[in-house]
Formats: C-alpha cells, sequence, structure tokens
C-alpha cells in the first residue's frame, strides 16, 4: 500500500500544522490568564521550511493541510503561507481553525489566497460569559469574523464549541438555533485533557450522550452514515438541511480511522495529539537533510503510531504539551 501508513493500516492524507503557540484569548480550559512560556523564535519553522515539508508531504500522499496554533491568524506571513501551499502542483485542499477575531480584517485576502475552509471556535453567545471563559471582551470581533467568513465565501463556515459543566453547558441548545439561523454548521467537542494547568477532569467533562440527550429535548436528530476519517459523527436536525455534529475523542474514540498527522510551529511531528513522542523535523531541514530523508521520518513517525489515544485506559498520562503549543 503506498501513501503514509502506519502498523494498523491507516492511510494519513490530513496534515495539521500549527503556525503559532501564541494566542490573542486566555481560554480557562487551554491556559492560564498569563499565558504559558513561549515557543523560543529561533525555533519556530520559517515560511520556507514549512513549505519544504507541506511539498514533501504532498508527494507522499496528503491531500489536506488544516492551519492551526495558538490562534495562526497572528502568524504575520500566514496568507503568503495558505498562497504558497494553494501554488504547489496538486495542491492540498486548505482550512484553518481560528478564533475568528483578525477575520474582518483578513478574511478576503485568506480566502484569495487559496483557503477554502475555516473552523471558528465559539463556545457561548452570552458576552459576559465569553468574557469569563476567555479572559478578553472579544465576543464582537468573534461575530464580525464569521460574518466575514460567509461573505468570502468560505462556506460552510463550522463552528467548533467546548461545553463545560455548570459554565455553558445549558446554551447548547441556543448555539444549535443561532447556528441553524446563520446557516452555519455546529460541532459540539468533548473536552479533552491538553490543558496547560493539568486542571481537566472526567467528572467535569460534559460527554457527547449529555450532549446529545439535552438537543433531542428541543428537535429531532437523525445520524448521517458515511463518516469516513472524520472527527464529528454528523446528525440531520429535524430532516434537513441542516447538521449538528458531535466530536466524542474521550467516550467513543474514532481512532481507528485516525488519517491526521500533526507538525508543531518548533517542527516536531506527532502522530496522535495525545503522544508521548515526538519525531523532529527542524533540525534534519536546518542541517541539509534530503527530501527523501524528510519523507523517511514522517514514515518512521507513523511506523511508531498507537492504535489509540489511550486517555481511558488506567496508565493514560496527559501530554506534557498543552493543545496551544501542539496545535489542533
Amino acid at each position: 500500500m503506498s501513501g503514509l501508513v502506519d502498523g494498523f493500516g491507516r492511510v494519513h492524507r490530513d496534515l495539521r500544522i500549527s503556525l503559532t503557540d501564541h494566542c490573542n484569548l486566555r481560554c480557562t480550559y487551554c491556559m492560564p490568564a498569563e499565558g504559558v512560556p513561549w515557543l523560543p523564535r529561533n525555533t519556530l519553522l520559517s515560511a520556507t521550511e514549512l513549505m519544504r515539508i507541506v511539498e514533501i508531504a504532498v508527494a507522499e500522499g496528503v491531500t489536506e493541510v488544516r492551519l492551526t496554533g495558538g490562534e495562526p491568524l497572528l502568524r504575520p506571513d500566514v496568507v503568503d503561507i495558505i498562497a504558497a501551499i494553494h501554488s504547489i502542483e496538486n495542491p492540498p485542499e486548505i482550512s484553518i481553525t481560528t478564533n475568528g477575531i483578525m477575520l474582518p480584517r483578513l478574511a478576503d485576502r485568506l480566502a484569495e489566497a487559496g483557503l477554502a475552509r475555516v473552523n471558528i471556535s465559539l463556545d457561548t453567545l452570552d458576552r459576559a460569559r465569553f468574557k469569563e471563559l476567555t479572559r478578553r471582551d472579544r465576543l464582537g470581533d468573534v461575530l464580525d469574523g464569521i460574518d466575514a467568513a460567509k461573505a468570502a465565501g468560505m462556506t460552510p463556515v463550522k463552528i467548533n464549541s467546548v461545553l463545560m459543566r455548570g459554565i455553558n453547558d445549558h446554551e447548547a441548545p441556543a448555539l444549535l438555533r443561532w447556528a441553524m439561523e446563520n446557516d452555519l454548521e455546529l460541532r459540539f467537542i468533548e473536552q479533552m485533557p491538553l490543558d496547560a494547568g493539568h486542571t481537566w477532569s472526567r467528572e467535569g467533562m460534559v460527554t457527547a450522550a449529555e450532549i446529545l440527550e439535552t438537543l433531542r429535548t428541543e428537535h429531532e436528530l437523525e445520524p448521517i452514515a458515511g463518516r469516513g476519517a472524520a472527527p464529528a459523527e454528523r446528525f440531520l436536525v429535524d430532516g434537513g438541511p441542516h447538521t449538528v455534529g458531535i466530536i466524542a475523542s474521550v467516550t467513543m474514540p474514532f481512532c481507528g480511522a485516525c488519517d491526521r498527522l500533526r507538525l508543531t510551529a518548533d517542527g516536531q511531528l506527532r502522530s496522535c495529539l495525545f503522544s508521548s513522542t515526538e519525531s523532529d523535523l527542524r533540525e534534519p531541514l536546518r542541517s541539509g537533510a534530503s527530501d527523501e530523508e524528510v519523507a523517511a521520518i514522517l514514515h518512521r513517525c507513523l511506523a511508531g503510531k498507537l492504535a489509540g489515544h489511550g486517555i481511558n485506559e488506567p496508565g493514560f498520562l496527559q501530554p506534557p504539551r498543552p493543545m496551544s503549543a501542539i496545535g489542533g
């Protein structure tokens, strides 16, 4: 079997690249109010180094590149990077996960450069609660960013929401109503143990089953077949056309269909969000490694990929890097 295949026969076509570990929000489930120690600037991959990896990965079978962070739109050359990816032979589909704050001034340029889709993180529609959760009063900017993405043609715009017990879990029906009214594709994500403070608890996590139970008090939800490698299980709402997705990474893992590789902003390749090991690409690139040698590192990384993330195993340990330093 050709392509980027691991020891379990999973073919990897999705490369997720963190452009920066910096963020302009301080979400309580991601990092402390004072932030976290940022990666040293000289360790971050340059645009040229990023492009070299993308070109090699595409030659090995990658068909989608997702840009993440931190907040990827904080990277000054983000538009140039997207344009460069879009210009390569047989370009992959390019998407981005963002908090949306910078989209009002960047959406048109991003779309023109070749960005196809955006996923925007938004956990509440209440301004005071947004400020409490993110430690920033920027809800209006996020909503404007959503409108800008729609106007730029990057549809369907997907909204990622994390529900937290006793904080915003009661907002699930309101979020779905709002998403349908605005032709947005909403996905609820179980909170994962990837926070910088390691304060995650299974008891505090709102499960997929609970989310579905709450939504079904107001809507009929019909499962949509053909999920493939997508992380979200999608449901038709009230017969359609609108849908809602549930990403149940903890209670209903989908590791068996995983097709994702992750590259951190400092050039470390990870076969899983929760991996305890990384494969260094930065130093080989800077030491003159050939394309064949870089491709071999991709294949070796996947050869060591485990069958699953192990969150539900007794010996599970949260990875030392938080989500902001790994990239989603």
